[in-house]
């Protein structure tokens, strides 16, 4: 399986993340910002593999952690 870039990753719960604080505040309760989520949501799935988008954001994290720790322990390459 392909995996997404991990900034991409970043990107995408970032937008999903404060997307969704603003309707469930209900800040931001318009079609546009519904549409927004709604794509953001999908892309995520879409990246992650997953159809529901507690299981992508679940499954993003943990592959940005994941991707993180072995990067931490990466000798870089001179």
């Amino acid at each position: 399986m392909l995996k997404a870039h991990p900034a991409v990753l970043r990107d995408l719960l970032t937008r999903y993340e404060t997307l969704r604080d603003a309707a469930d505040d209900g800040a931001d309760e318009g079609a546009e910002s519904r549409r927004r989520l709604e794509d953001v949501s999908y892309t995520l799935c879409i990246l992650t593999g997953t159809r529901h988008i507690d299981a992508a954001v679940s499954s993003a994290r943990d592959d940005l952690a994941r991707r993180g720790a072995r990067d931490a322990t990466t000798t870089p390459v001179r």
